[in-house]
């Protein structure tokens, strides 16, 4: 790096030219009289004498006034360097709560450089959730959004929650209570996450991990590119993975509007042998609004094992109805008979 090139980079961290050049003249010396380091940077002796108490406060040189003459010593560059570094950590958190306060809705797209940034947009997308979350993130990144999570489960929040970067899942933190359903894989993958289909956020592995990283992430704002990521989780990512957790069985009656926490729920109760019966309303999916209620007599599902779907977002249920047996899917059903809108899960 030139002169002018390092010029320009102390001049980033607020120094005019006189105080760049009376600084690198420090530098060059190592430790000098005022007189000197006056003469040689083209300045007065009083200048060297005002600006080196600025640049002690900001940790570049030492000030030996008890030294007679007086001398300006230079701190080593890696001292100063650790310094400004440490003032731009303290820095970030104020800087990102302002940014975020005025950071606009309504952008379908942000592209986002740095990791705390990345961990900040994670945790608004946790709050924003109010009916299904699914978040992939590596297990030593867990932490930094725990109680975001607890949060959520807390107020009924379908949490699909995918740690990667796993060594051993025995491990893995415990994620009882911050997970419906969890599993762990082997593998670093990008962090994805999606609240409630609509908005969401993807980034590769190295700018969670790492510090240095020069990749990018997306957050988005888009309801036709959330079922895409929610497609991808469910089908590239969380088969392959290893279960951890799958929350108990609900207390019936429960009610729902996320159909996946209802399916869920659902296999649960089959799965201990009860007797499970479902209404909710809808449509049919090739002609008008419907009401069903019926006995559930099986599910298609690929939330917990063992899985029997077909194609990875396919999570329906079998209702036997006195008209007959119907599949009943979610929203956005295209191959079951009945698209619901909200269900219920009841015993007689």
């Amino acid at each position: 790096m030139n002169d002018a090139e390092l010029a320009e980079l102390l001049g980033r961290f607020g120094l005019s030219e006189k105080e760049i050049d009376t600084y690198l003249t420090i530098l060059n010396h190592g430790e000098a009289e005022a007189a000197t380091i006056a003469e040689d940077a083209g300045v007065s002796k009083r200048y060297v004498y005002s600006l080196s108490e600025d640049l002690e406060e900001r940790g570049f040189v030492q000030v030996n006034d008890h030294l007679v003459p007086t001398t300006i010593r230079a701190n080593p560059p890696e001292k100063v360097v650790d310094q400004l570094e440490n003032q731009l950590d303290a820095m970030g958190p104020a800087l990102e709560e302002r940014f975020s306060a005025t950071q606009p809705t309504e952008d379908d797209f942000e592209v986002i450089k740095a990791r705390a940034t990345v961990i900040k947009r994670v945790e608004q997308l946790i709050d924003r959730a109010t009916r299904e979350l699914t978040l992939a993130i590596p297990a030593s990144r867990l932490d930094s959004v725990r109680d975001a999570l607890r949060s959520a489960v807390h107020r009924g929040v379908f949490v699909v929650l995918l740690l990667s970067d796993v060594d051993d899942p025995a491990d893995v933190p415990d994620v009882a209570g911050v997970s419906t359903v969890a599993r762990a894989w082997s593998q670093a993958m990008p962090t994805m996450v999606t609240a409630d289909s609509q908005s969401g956020l993807v980034a590769p592995p190295d700018i969670v991990l790492r510090t240095n990283s020069d990749t990018r992430a997306i957050a988005f704002v888009q309801e036709e590119l959330g079922p895409v990521i929610v497609g991808s989780f469910f089908g590239n990512y969380w088969p392959p993975a290893e279960e951890l957790y799958v929350v108990d069985p609900p207390k019936l009656p429960v009610s729902y509007r996320n159909f996946r926490h209802a399916v869920l729920a659902a296999t649960l109760h089959l799965k201990d042998g009860d007797d499970l019966r479902a209404r909710g309303r809808g449509r049919f999916v090739d002609d008008g609004e419907t009401s069903f209620d019926g006995v559930v007599t099986g599910v298609r599902q690929g939330l917990v094992k063992p899985t029997n779907n077909s194609f990875p977002v396919e999570h329906s249920l079998v209702v036997e109805t006195e008209d007959g047996e119907y599949t009943v899917g979610g929203e956005g059903a295209f191959i079951e008979d009945i698209e619901a809108d909200e269900l219920t899960l009841y015993r007689e």
